[in-house]
């Protein structure tokens, strides 16, 4: 296991002076439930993690956007930040393959793998910091993150999909599109909804959520997504 894990830091560039904080960000609650003799889950790495996180990224917009307001440079955060966004460096960093999960976990898809993914990302900045202090995990994050944000400009990720959709539809189709309730599943705790969005009648997507305004945002982005608006 040692090993594993110290073969797991040179992957990710990372010398860590106490593995077991390394082992630790890359255990998953579900983990420790199947396999007794693990000593740690990432949770609370993850919650210092997410501190070290907001700060980072906080001073980075601050000092790159010296005339931006609040509320842009809180959205743009937000979409640094989000769960996509943090999943997506997770994977291509590796996580993905290093993580310890139940053999039940392991085999989740989608949505529920980029919430472990980006919780795992954020537990692993809480290892760093602990380990090497704020500096490291700060360059750890701008080697990692920093990159998205002329993108996520460019593309307007800082709004949400919904917003960006209906701006563009306006603009190129001169329609508000509109959302349809597909189908409904699963029991009133467990509701899985089905959302089509529409420009006039034309049905351009589908996207699925545990609430309409979650499968809404999802259908806003698959229409996005699939125009390539």
């Amino acid at each position: 296991m040692t090993t594993d894990v110290a073969a797991h830091g040179a992957k990710l560039c990372l010398t860590f002076k106490n593995l077991d904080l390394l082992a630790e960000a890359l255990t998953h609650r579900s983990y420790i439930n199947e396999n007794k003799g693990a000593k740690a889950h990432n949770e609370r790495l993850e919650f210092l993690g997410d501190a070290v996180l907001e700060l980072a990224v906080t001073h980075f917009l601050f000092n790159k956007y010296p005339t931006k307001p609040e509320g842009e440079l809180t959205a743009f955060r937000a979409s640094l930040v989000n769960t996509y966004s943090l999943a997506d460096s997770a994977e291509l960093i590796g996580l993905n393959d290093m993580l310890l999960l139940s053999k039940g976990e392991s085999k989740d898809t989608g949505r529920a793998r980029q919430i472990i993914l980006a919780n795992a990302f954020e537990a692993l900045l809480g290892a760093i910091y602990l380990d090497q202090g704020y500096e490291a995990a700060e360059a750890f994050i701008a080697k990692n993150l920093y990159s998205k944000i002329e993108d996520v400009i460019a593309k307007r990720a800082w709004q949400d999909a919904k917003s960006r959709f209906q701006e563009v539809a306006q603009e190129k189709r001169s329609i508000t599109p509109t959302y349809k309730i597909v189908r409904e599943e699963g029991p009133d705790h467990n509701k899985q909804f089905t959302v089509g969005v529409h420009l006039g009648n034309e049905k351009i997507a589908e996207g699925m959520g545990a609430s309409k305004q979650e499968a809404e945002q999802s259908a806003a982005q698959a229409a996005l997504d699939k125009t390539g608006w």
